[in-house]
């Protein structure tokens, strides 16, 4: 009978969206890659459609394990997270600009990536125990400790990016939970405060990134790429130029065209429908994670469906915003459509969540 639930309650349109996402991503990344001489480059897609179906796979298996026991891990879960960022910090790969975010394990993983959708669980156990004191200061300022201790080794490593996208959810799962309109300004206020602080923080790099985006003209290394981005997206026009047929990514006048700013790569090839559609796919997306949190039958299982909705929302936003110059550069991918093995299955193991409150939002009937 549980099977017989779970197929029948499984959202396949869900499911659907995200094979769809990913489909379209693994055509945009070999284009993108096209003709590479990299090694790296060369395997990406091979790389991608293998996490991808790695991932696929993931999704039905969380959907057959109940949240809740899940969240009954919760503590585990949690002490896992933290000695993963605690394991890079002692024994992490050193990557490009000296960040230092990634074990290898045989292969590579970024475990600021998993703890993301991890902590997506611990937060919602936490704040489901709670459900009837979230009006009360102490339990919000308890929950913030409680995302911003890994938050904080995240951005150690450094990984600004991933570091705001984890307060992100933090605030949107708090929101869900009824955080009231006074407490909201008074983060609001200590955030504003905190900004020198945070700034005297951050590399150097990431301090450019910010300076680039306020005053283009006075990094124009650093602005090089965001030129070439606007240049992909206002040369697309309506129906782009075709399919690997662009000028400025097939010509690598566009750098990390396969991630950061593959969605140049879309509105340059495929223009302005071509933009549309995945960003309606992601919208349709969104919204029937949304529909998940709303028929979920406790609180933790809408909270589950919140905080992966607001991963998917924030990085998409931000993706976009950073190829249309409208946010500073941060290094986040498009979800399911840039290149990053660890970004998609993180990304997969949500929707995988979401599917597992999904399927139980009817309590079983014998």
């Amino acid at each position: 009978m549980i099977k017989t639930r779970i197929v029948q309650n499984f959202d396949y349109t869900l499911f659907g969206l995200t094979i769809l996402l990913i489909a379209y991503g693994v055509l945009m990344i070999r284009s993108a890659t096209m003709d590479a001489i990299d090694p790296d480059l060369i395997n990406r897609v091979p790389r991608q459609i293998t996490y991808a179906v790695i991932g696929l796979a993931m999704v039905i298996i969380l959907a057959l394990l109940d949240y809740r026991l899940l969240g009954a891990l919760s503590p585990w879960i949690y002490t896992l997270v933290l000695g993963l960022l605690g394991l890079v910090a002692v024994l992490g790969v050193i990557g490009e600009a000296g960040a230092q975010r990634w074990l290898n394990v045989g292969i590579p993983v970024q475990p600021s990536e998993l703890s993301k959708i991890l902590l997506v669980i611990t937060l919602a156990q936490y704040l489901s125990e709670r459900y009837q004191r979230i009006g009360h200061l102490r339990t919000v300022l308890n929950s913030l400790v409680y995302v911003g201790i890994p938050a904080g080794l995240i951005f150690m490593q450094p990984d600004l990016g991933t570091a705001v996208v984890v307060m992100f959810v933090w605030f949107v799962m708090v929101w869900a939970s009824g955080l009231r309109g006074s407490h909201i300004l008074l983060f609001l206020i200590v955030a504003i405060i905190a900004l020198p602080i945070i700034w005297n923080m951050m590399e150097p790099y990431q301090q450019r990134r910010i300076q680039s985006f306020i005053n283009p003209e006075g990094d124009p290394d650093a602005y090089y790429n965001i030129q070439q981005a606007l240049i992909s997206v206002g040369s697309g026009g309506l129906l782009g130029k075709g399919y690997a047929h662009g000028t400025q990514s097939q010509l690598r006048f566009l750098r990390v065209r396969h991630t950061d700013f593959i969605f140049a790569v879309i509105a340059e090839e495929l223009g302005f429908v071509g933009v549309v559609l995945v960003m309606g796919l992601m919208l349709m997306l969104l919204m029937r994670i949304l529909r998940g949190a709303r028929i979920a039958r406790d609180p933790l299982g809408s909270l589950i469906c919140y905080g992966v909705a607001a991963i998917i929302f924030f990085q998409t936003v931000v993706s976009i915003g950073m190829n249309l110059q409208l946010l500073p550069v941060t290094g986040l991918t498009l979800p399911f459509v840039s290149s990053g093995g660890s970004s998609l299955l993180t990304l997969l193991v949500g929707i995988g969540l979401v599917e597992s409150v999904i399927v139980r939002h009817r309590p079983l009937e014998f």
